[in-house]
């Protein structure tokens, strides 16, 4: 049953396919010797847009830790689930930029660039629009980069500055969570929407129907969407019933 006000916007549900030398994984926090292996990147994209998903969030973990790259396994994904897909990981110059963009896909997502380049993002924001979100991997007060293996910069100072730049949305993760199941950081996500105008999308630790539940309560101050990796893979969230609760609200 949808209890969900009829004023509220709705969330979009990105369910989350991990990429790792062609296979779909998971991590926990990142860390690539917790990979769970979760069989053919494109079965999974399919099986998430037959139960409904419109979206898709891909990451190229290869890319992002430098160790090769899967654009041809995601551009199968786009050629074959009926779905926007958002790309992320090791996009930091314009080669890489570009091969993401072959593949077909709606939007990319710039993560350790914003934090090292700028100037550089300033112009991938100015040329792509909204084709480009910025990827904020919150550990305490600052921000991860480089596959999560490094720390640096500040959270607030690079929201301040990427709003400025134009960003016109934000995936926040908090890494702490991401992949354990333990639940969305709400104090984090409500603090980063004081912040900024710009959308927010949700990421790490959603793993219940609850927490879908807590993030619609959210999108009235700012929160557009939640990635959902590890929970559907392991059966704890119904696709369709968190579609429901997600999706748009029809009065009558």
């Amino acid at each position: 049953m949808n209890v969900t006000s009829n004023t509220t916007p709705e969330l979009i549900l990105l369910p989350a396919i991990d990429v790792l030398g062609g296979r779909a994984v998971q991590l926990v926090r990142g860390e690539l010797d917790t990979a769970n292996d979760y069989g053919d990147p494109v079965e999974a994209a399919l099986r998430w847009t037959t139960l409904g998903a419109h979206w898709l969030h891909v990451v190229d973990l290869d890319a992002a830790f430098g160790t090769g790259d899967n654009a041809d396994v995601i551009s199968s994904i786009v050629a074959t689930a009926p779905a926007q897909v958002e790309v992320s990981g090791g996009l930091r110059d314009d080669a890489t930029v570009a091969r993401a963009l072959s593949t077909g896909c709606a939007r990319i997502s710039i993560g350790t660039a914003a934090l090292e380049q700028p100037e550089w993002c300033r112009e991938v924001l100015a040329h792509l629009g909204d084709m480009v979100a910025i990827s904020l991997d919150v550990a305490g007060e600052a921000l991860a980069s480089h596959g999560w293996r490094e720390a640096s910069g500040n959270l607030h100072d690079t929201l301040a500055a990427m709003t400025e730049a134009g960003c016109s949305r934000f995936i926040v993760t908090d890494t702490a969570s991401d992949g354990t199941l333990g639940g969305p950081n709400l104090e984090l996500l409500g603090a980063v929407c004081a912040r900024t105008s710009v959308p927010i999308i949700a990421s790490g630790g959603i793993s219940s129907i609850g927490h879908i539940r807590q993030l619609r309560g959210l999108t009235a101050i700012g929160i557009e969407g939640a990635i959902i990796g590890t929970a559907l893979y392991q059966g704890l969230i119904d696709l369709p019933e968190a579609l429901e609760i997600a999706g748009p609200v029809h009065p009558g």
